[in-house]
C-alpha cells in the first residue's frame, strides 16, 4: 500500500463494555524486559571497555558508528567548536535555543530554592539536627543522536545539572558517520557542557561510569538511549548512580470535547511519531468527540513526514476509550500513570486534585505537550511506563546529594545515650551500648588539643 494510503485506527473501547478491563489491560502491556542477545552484548562490550578503556571505546565507535578517528582524544569536542556552533546558527534557531534554555534554567533555580537548600535546627538541650545538601562532583550526560538530533535533550539533562552546582558535566553523543549536529553542539555550550565526546552507545556508559585514559569517570549518568544504551546503565548502577530507566514515549488526553479535536489528534501524533512502541490515549465521556478525533487522525495523517510511525504506534498501542464520565477518566489515568497527561477540558483545574500520578500534567486546551518538551521550562525527562506511580521527572535534586548532620550537646548525650544503649543491649550490640555509656556524666574533662 501506498504510504499515503495508510489508515490510523486506534483501538476503541468503552469502560462500560463487560470486555473492557481485559482489553484495558492487554492494550497496556509492554515488556520492559531487554533481550538476552543485547544484554549479552552490552556485558561483553561494558567488560571490554573496562579492561582495555580508550582502546576499546575507540573500536566500538568505529564498528557502530562508522567514525574513524586515530585516538580517544580526537572524538572529543573542544569548548571553541561548541561556541562556534552556537553563533553559526541562523538567528532565529539561536534566539530560540537561548530563550528556553533560559525558561528551563528559571524553572529549576526555583526547584532549587524550594527543596535543595541544607537546613538545621537546635533542640532544648542545644543539640543540632541537620541536613547538608551538596552537588555530585561530576555527572555524565547521554545524547541520542543515533535516528534523530536532540538539542532539547541536551538542556533538560545539563541545566538542572548546573544549576545543581555540579562542577564537570561530561555529555557523550554518538554521530554517525562522524555528521555533527550544530544545534545539539549549541545546545551544549549554552547549557554549560564541560566536555562533550563523539561516543555513544553500551560503550559510552561504560566509559563514563568506570572512566578510561581520555573519558572521566563520573558519579551518576542520565539522559535516554536505545535498548543498549538501557541495559548497560542497569547494568553499572552501583558503580554510578542513574536517573531511570526510560521505556517508550507516552501521551495521555483527558478532554471534556471542548478542544478543536484537530489539536488533540494532532497531540496523540506528538508521542506516536517517536517510534512505533509509542502510546497515545485518549479518555473523553462524549462518544461524538471520539468520533470527531478519529476522523480528525485520518485527516491529518497524510501530512504528517513520520506518517508509518505514527500509523503503526497508533494501530498497535494507541487507543481511544469512552468512559462514563470524566471523573472515571481521572481514575483509569491514575492506573495508568502517564509520562505526559494533558487534561484537555473547559476547567483543568477541577480535576487536577483528582489526578496523583504522571510525569507531568499539561493544563488546558492551549498547553500542547510539545511545549513542555522545547521551553516551557520544567524536565522532559520523566518517569515511563506506570513509574510515574513511584518515581519524578528528573531535577536539580537528582544532582544533589544529602548528608545528615548531628551535633549532640553534653546535655543531649544524657539523654540520648540512655537510649541508644537500652536498645544497643536489647540488639545485643555492647559495644553500640558501651560507645553510649561513655558519654554519660560523669563526663571525664575533654583533652587538650591546643
Amino acid at each position: 500500500m501506498d504510504s499515503l494510503g495508510l489508515q490510523a485506527k486506534p483501538l476503541q473501547l468503552n469502560t462500560a463494555d463487560a470486555g473492557f478491563e481485559a482489553a484495558f489491560a492487554a492494550r497496556l502491556h509492554w515488556s520492559a524486559d531487554t533481550d538476552a542477545a543485547i544484554e549479552q552484548r552490552v556485558a561483553d562490550i561494558l567488560a571490554d571497555v573496562q579492561k582495555r578503556g580508550d582502546a576499546a571505546v575507540l573500536e566500538y565507535t568505529q564498528r557502530f558508528d562508522g567514525l574513524q578517528a586515530a585516538d580517544v582524544k580526537a572524538l572529543e569536542i573542544t569548548q571553541a567548536e561548541l561556541q562556534a556552533a552556537l553563533d553559526c546558527l541562523p538567528a532565529v534557531q539561536r534566539e530560540a535555543l537561548q530563550a528556553a534554555a533560559a525558561r528551563v534554567r528559571l524553572y529549576h533555580e526555583a526547584q532549587k530554592k524550594a527543596s535543595g537548600e541544607s537546613w538545621s535546627y537546635r533542640d532544648e538541650d542545644g543539640t543540632l539536627l541537620g541536613q547538608k545538601v551538596t552537588p555530585l562532583d561530576r555527572v555524565g550526560i547521554y545524547v541520542p543522536g543515533g535516528k534523530a538530533a536532540y538539542p532539547s535533550s541536551v538542556l533538560m539533562n545539563a541545566i538542572p545539572a548546573h544549576v545543581a552546582g555540579v562542577q564537570e558535566i561530561i555529555m557523550v553523543v554518538p554521530t554517525p558517520a562522524g555528521v555533527r549536529n550544530p544545534l545539539v553542539l549549541a545546545a551544549a555550550c549554552v547549557a554549560g557542557v564541560s566536555r562533550a565526546f563523539t561516543v555513544g552507545g553500551a560503550q559510552a556508559v561504560a566509559a563514563l561510569a568506570y572512566g578510561t585514559a581520555n573519558i572521566p569517570k563520573v558519579d551518576k549518568i542520565t539522559g535516554p538511549g536505545n535498548a543498549y544504551v538501557a541495559s548497560a546503565k542497569k547494568r553499572v548502577f552501583g558503580t554510578v548512580g542513574i536517573d531511570m530507566i526510560a521505556g517508550p514515549s507516552e501521551i495521555l488526553v483527558l478532554a471534556d470535547g471542548s478542544t478543536p479535536a484537530e489539536w488533540v489528534a494532532m497531540d496523540l501524533f506528538s508521542q506516536a511519531e517517536h517510534d512505533e512502541l509509542a502510546q497515545s490515549i485518549l479518555l473523553c465521556p462524549d462518544a461524538a468527540y471520539i468520533a470527531e478525533v478519529q476522523a480528525a487522525i485520518g485527516r491529518l495523517l497524510p501530512e504528517m513526514p513520520r506518517r508509518e510511525i505514527i500509523a503503526k504506534s497508533l494501530n498497535d498501542r494507541g487507543a481511544l476509550i469512552l468512559t462514563r464520565n470524566m471523573e472515571e477518566a481521572c481514575a483509569i489515568s491514575n492506573r495508568i500513570a502517564p509520562e505526559h497527561l494533558e487534561v484537555s477540558s473547559r476547567d483543568p483545574h477541577r480535576w487536577e486534585p483528582l489526578l496523583r500520578h504522571a510525569g507531568a500534567i499539561f493544563m488546558g486546551a492551549f498547553t500542547s505537550e510539545s511545549l513542555g518538551d522545547y521551553c516551557a521550562g520544567p524536565n522532559h525527562v520523566l518517569p515511563t511506563s506506570g513509574t510515574a506511580r513511584f518515581s519524578s521527572p528528573l531535577g536539580v535534586y537528582d544532582f544533589q546529594k544529602r548528608s545528615s548532620l548531628i551535633e549532640v550537646s553534653e546535655a543531649g548525650a544524657q539523654t540520648l545515650g540512655r537510649i541508644a544503649a537500652e536498645l544497643a543491649y536489647g540488639e545485643g550490640l555492647q559495644a553500640h551500648a558501651r560507645a553510649a555509656e561513655l558519654r554519660l556524666n560523669p563526663v571525664p574533662p575533654m583533652r587538650d588539643t591546643q
